[in-house]
This record gives C-alpha cells, sequence and structure tokens, in this order.
C-alpha cells in the first residue's frame, strides 16, 4: 500500500509516499481503508519537531513513528479479535495514526460509524478540530445559550468549527480572522465577522462572556478587558508553533501561565484546553452537521501524493478552514 512517510525532521519537503506493507490490526484494533482524511495545524508544525522538548519523547535527531495524519474516514477492512463494536464493511470516522495512507490501523474506541448522511469527506473534517472547539466552548468555557462569543482565528478548521458551533448552541458569535476568510467565516454561523487587517476587535466597544482564542497572540491582561464581569478566556492549541523564531513558542507559553495565575485572583477566568478524541463527541458533532447547525470549513482537496503541498498550506494558514487529502 501506498503512505506517506517522514523519515526527518523538517518542512513539507521531508514528507515521502512511500510504498509499504499494510498494517494488520492488533486484538483491539480495526483496519480502515481511508477514503478521505485531513490535515490539521499539529500535523504540519510536528515535522518541524516542535517544541524540542517533545523529542525527548518523538525522537531526538529523526521522528522514532515515521507515519503523519490522524483524522480519517473510511471502510472497515478488518477488525481485531476483540473488536466488538466494527464489521468489515462499516463506514466509520475518527482518528488514528498514519492516516495520510491507503490503509490505517485505528483503537476501536477513537471510532465511531460515520451517518449515511454525511460524505467520508465532512466526516474526515470533524475529529480533531471540531473535538477541540466542541470541548473547549462546551466544557472549559462552560457557554450557555444567549451568551456573546468572540472567536479569534476564525478562518482556521478550529475557529471555524468553534463559529458554526457557538451558534449552534445559541450564542451571538463574532469573528475575527484574515480578510481571506471573512465571507466564508460569516457563512458558518457569526453574527459579526471582523477584519483583522481593518478592523481592531479591542476597539470597538464590544464585552463578551467567552472569547475562544486559537491565536495565541494575545495576553491575558489585553483580552479581560473585553470580557463581561464573568468572563472566561478560553486557550486552545499551542501558540508560537508556526513561527520562524524559536522562542514565539517560549512567550506563547509565558502568557498563558502568567494569565492563569492572574485569573485565579478575579472572577474573569483564562482556561487552556486541549482536545480528547471522545466517541460520544464525535457523534455529537456527526448529530450537528447531519442536522445542518453545522458545516465543515472545507477549503481544500489533495491527493495522497500531494501531501507535501498540503502540509505547506496548513503551515501558511491562507488557505484556511480544513484541508482533505484523498487516497
Amino acid at each position: 500500500m501506498k503512505a506517506i512517510l517522514r523519515r526527518a525532521y523538517g518542512g513539507p519537503e521531508a514528507l515521502r509516499l512511500e510504498e509499504v506493507p499494510a498494517p494488520t490490526p492488533g486484538p483491539r484494533e480495526v483496519l480502515v481503508r481511508v477514503r478521505a482524511a485531513s490535515g490539521n495545524a499539529m500535523d504540519a508544525h510536528m515535522l518541524l519537531g516542535r517544541p524540542a522538548l517533545s523529542r525527548l519523547f518523538t525522537g531526538l535527531a529523526r521522528p522514532k513513528d515515521l507515519r503523519a495524519g490522524a483524522d480519517l474516514a473510511g471502510e472497515v477492512a478488518a477488525v481485531g479479535a476483540e473488536v466488538s463494536r466494527f464489521s468489515p464493511g462499516d463506514a466509520v470516522f475518527g482518528v488514528g495514526r498514519g492516516a495520510f495512507a491507503e490503509l490505517v490501523c485505528a483503537s476501536e474506541d477513537k471510532l465511531v460509524r460515520k451517518p449515511a448522511a454525511l460524505s467520508f469527506e465532512q466526516a474526515a473534517a470533524l475529529p480533531v478540530a471540531g473535538s477541540t472547539a466542541l470541548q473547549g466552548l462546551r466544557d472549559a468555557g462552560n457557554l450557555r445559550s444567549g451568551e456573546r462569543v468572540l472567536v479569534l482565528g476564525a478562518g482556521g478548521g478550529v475557529g471555524g468549527f468553534a463559529v458554526g458551533i457557538a451558534a449552534a448552541m445559541g450564542a451571538e458569535v463574532t469573528a475575527v480572522t484574515r480578510s481571506e476568510h471573512v465571507e466564508r467565516v460569516r457563512a458558518l454561523g457569526a453574527a459579526r465577522v471582523l477584519d483583522r487587517a481593518q478592523a481592531d476587535f479591542a476597539a470597538d466597544g464590544a464585552f463578551y462572556d467567552l472569547i475562544f482564542d486559537l491565536g495565541g497572540t494575545q495576553s491575558f491582561a489585553a483580552l479581560r478587558r473585553l470580557l463581561a464581569p464573568d468572563g472566561r478566556v478560553v486557550a486552545a492549541g499551542i501558540g508560537g508553533l508556526g513561527e520562524p523564531k524559536l522562542g514565539a513558542m517560549a512567550a506563547w507559553a509565558g502568557r498563558v501561565a502568567a494569565g492563569m495565575l492572574r485569573s485565579r485572583f478575579g472572577r474573569r477566568k483564562l482556561i487552556f484546553t486541549m482536545a480528547a478524541i471522545r466517541p460520544t463527541d464525535l457523534e455529537a458533532l456527526a448529530a450537528m452537521m447531519e442536522a445542518g447547525t453545522v458545516h465543515p470549513p472545507l477549503t481544500g482537496r489533495f491527493p495522497l501524493a500531494e501531501t507535501p503541498a498540503a502540509m505547506r498550506a496548513l503551515l501558511d494558514g491562507r488557505t484556511g478552514g480544513k484541508i482533505l487529502i484523498l487516497p
């Protein structure tokens, strides 16, 4: 079978399409024939081996795990001896290490059945970005209907899902994004969309119950001035990974740590969150899409052989949304 491998740290040029043996599922694993995969910012940043400390676990000089990709949707080709929830032929989606391939093994508890109403492409866009947005808003942010939400970085995959999910939960959503993403983000459910090149969201006089910060460029001190008395800032993901300066991520970490410490002494809070892949959340996200209340922010499609170009687009950030990789 064909798969994308990364045999060294580096940019997208480190990725190679190679012929490798098909994997064999373990007792609790499912072998999935991939019909669509999607890239996340973290997939692109991991190519660089950042943060440097992570190399203690992923390999100091070069990656221990050569595989790439996580989000996938496809058909079950085979199941391990202890798998009880799936059978060959089932349409599924979820995450599996090495999703940028024709076949991939995934843990049974990281997959759910794909609703017939969703395409493989739509389902493949959901897992990591959708889970990050849902858990950040619902769990970390305790979002309630009628609240005012500001989404910073709304043009990306997580940001696009956050706009739609917040609107579906009954929030009034203001989104901040690049000029080229304004109309697309508005169509996802934002009541207001601010072009970050033309409008200063911090100076328009609005106050918010929840700020979902995906850019990582603002300090808590700056954002707390925009919060209602019991407002919350939810910071998702890791900032500074795509910056050329090595200290960018350290600066982001310092801002988050200082903000979380400061928020312990007041009503306005800063919460940091990272997603966990849970079947119940994948099913909830799929139900929102089936109902038409949330739409996947799909912006590009690349064949498997062009995965390096897909990762380059993710690192650049101008494509925005979710980029699909199709075996």
